[in-house]
């Protein structure tokens, strides 16, 4: 059995005159840690919307463990187990990150979700069965998720780190075979950024995870395999320690700062 959980092979897409997407293959094995760069206008957010269906490639396919994806729709694909974090956070401002996830893993355990807007910390202890096992998954999150403190506090009033953290643990309460990180610490203070790289480096094992970053240090801490996108095309892909020192990685996209972040770990 192929230990690649997703690849795709030929994937073009093209907006009029202009190709956004340049005949990629690529494959994401079986509990990677894989990392996405390149510069900005090199095609990582049009490669990560055709991966997740918010595009529909011009050609090429997308196959999700030996599964063709090409065509099928966004919430198919996060049925089948590849979910995605967004650049931007996408929350809802009045619900507490308990109320959140409560409402996630009802949908994801098929228990609907007409009940949990109720739901409060005061509450977990008087859950009636079918609720248990929603509160557990949702405590095991949040504390995973470093979330307990502020489980009751509407999103809107969380630190910026935390509401990322908080995206993290939704995507992760879908039970996610494919983890698609973008840029998960994008606008997050220095201050609150440790907490978040522990986290995200103790996501479980068995989670495939691609992660699309411009921060050198996050890439080098936690990929062990990086996929470099110039110009739409895969440039070169191979280890942080290849890539760290590919002569055509420096002179087109990261230059000498790419020693600096490769030896700091």
């Amino acid at each position: 059995m192929s230990n690649v959980v997703l690849s795709c092979k030929g994937l073009i897409k093209r907006f009029g005159g202009i190709t956004a997407t340049d005949n990629v293959t690529f494959e994401l094995k079986q509990g990677a840690r894989h990392a996405l760069i390149g510069p900005n206008g090199a095609g990582k957010t049009t490669l990560i919307n055709l991966l997740t269906g918010v595009l529909e490639p011009t050609s090429g396919s997308i196959q999700l463990q030996g599964v063709d994806i090409s065509r099928l729709a966004q919430h198919e694909r996060v049925r089948r187990g590849m979910v995605r974090t967004f650049q931007i956070n996408q929350l809802f401002d009045t619900f507490t990150p308990l109320q959140t996830l409560a409402m996630v893993v009802s949908q994801t355990q098929g228990l609907g979700s007409k009940w949990w807007h109720a739901i409060g910390s005061q509450a977990l202890s008087s859950q009636p069965a079918h609720r248990t096992a929603v509160t557990e998954r949702c405590l095991e999150l949040l504390t995973q998720f470093h979330l307990l403190e502020v489980m009751d506090q509407p999103t809107k009033l969380l630190a910026y780190g935390k509401r990322r953290l908080l995206e993290i643990a939704i995507a992760l309460a879908c039970n996610p075979k494919v983890l698609l990180l973008d840029e998960p610490v994008a606008g997050v203070p220095a201050g609150e950024r440790e907490e978040l790289l522990q986290t995200v480096g103790a996501l479980p094992a068995d989670v495939s995870i691609l992660l699309i970053e411009h921060d050198m240090d996050l890439v080098f801490e936690f990929a062990t395999r990086i996929t470099v996108l110039v110009n739409g095309a895969v440039l070169t892909e191979g280890t942080p320690d290849v890539i760290a020192n590919d002569p055509q990685v420096k002179a087109v996209y990261l230059g000498h700062s790419l020693d600096a972040a490769q030896g700091s770990h």
